[in-house]
């Protein structure tokens, strides 16, 4: 039998035997450990993971997802992790993998803390809230759909300019965190909702003034972070959300639900802007064109 053909449940069995034989951890350490890995594995099958080499980090970031979505605290998915980092590093050591994977997600001394993310349904209902039926509400439903369909930042949002947005093209350009400027693929939804804005919202709201900042507040000025993040609150309460709502929880919602949906993670910190998705360190760079492909396939609003 190759070490690839091996499954996961042997490899555990002969990790938690490792630790109670020859590292000498007590019974019911040992019996804490499996409970933990057991439940990763689990997880793993529901995904239709059961061989060594198709564990990746993506794999394991989303076990971390589902265990804050199931209800688990900081302290629980850290113990999880402790659990799954020293499996993974007993299999290095063995051979069976050729390097460790669970070491891509950082285990601060705090506990793991990922942040507060909308599901689905409450990203529809916040996006449903803004009367689109006049400039203010179409200005703002905009903004909504496109820091949920981009994943930016709310200072990248709201300096945006109009001619960094391509609608035929289907993507935004971002001037991110040390200039750095990135292309972020949007969705049918947010063109469309960009389509109506631009054609009867700004207009109405710049009164036959120019100005080059895609939303515009008074006087053609760009809306402050503190201007959008009150707004932001107000309609969340209008959707009947009650979390703590900051202009960083569609960020993260737009990264969380690209990963639960399948998304490759490097994909993702690539449109994040290679920002750490719950503290991982991967960089890479991927086509643009693979880009669109995965936003369209993945995002819920693509």
């Amino acid at each position: 039998m190759s070490k690839n053909s091996e499954t996961l449940h042997q490899w555990v069995d002969e990790y938690l035997n490792y630790i109670l034989v020859e590292k000498g951890l007590a019974a019911k350490s040992v019996e804490a450990y499996a409970g933990d890995l057991n439940a990763f594995l689990l997880f793993l099958s529901e995904q239709n993971i059961t061989l060594v080499d198709e564990v990746d980090t993506a794999a394991l970031l989303k076990y971390v997802i589902d265990l804050r979505n199931t209800g688990h605290g900081p302290k629980t998915r850290a113990r999880h992790l402790v659990a799954i980092r020293g499996f993974f590093q007993f299999l290095m050591q063995s051979g069976k993998i050729s390097s460790n994977v669970a070491k891509l997600i950082d285990l601060p001394k705090s506990g793991l803390k990922l942040p507060e993310v909308f599901n689905v349904e409450e990203v529809e209902r916040l996006l449903s809230v803004p009367n689109r039926q006049a400039p203010k509400g179409l200005r703002d439903a905009a903004m909504l759909e496109l820091l949920y369909a981009a994943g930016l930042r709310v200072s990248e949002l709201v300096g945006v300019n109009l001619a960094a947005v391509n609608l035929e093209a289907g993507f935004v350009r971002v001037l991110g965190k040390g200039s750095k400027e990135r292309i972020v693929p949007i969705g049918s939804k947010a063109i469309s909702c960009l389509r109506q804005y631009l054609t009867e919202g700004r207009p109405l709201l710049l009164k036959n003034q120019v100005s080059p900042i895609l939303f515009p507040a008074w006087g053609g000025k760009p809306m402050t972070r503190q201007g959008f993040w009150k707004m932001l609150r107000q309609y969340a309460l209008k959707a009947g959300i009650r979390k703590r709502i900051t202009p960083h929880s569609l960020r993260h919602s737009f990264a969380s639900h690209l990963l639960e949906g399948g998304a490759d993670l490097r994909a993702v910190q690539v449109m994040l802007g290679h920002v750490d998705i719950a503290t991982t360190q991967i960089y890479t760079h991927v086509a643009q064109k693979r880009l669109i492909e995965i936003h369209h396939q993945f995002h819920p609003r693509g």
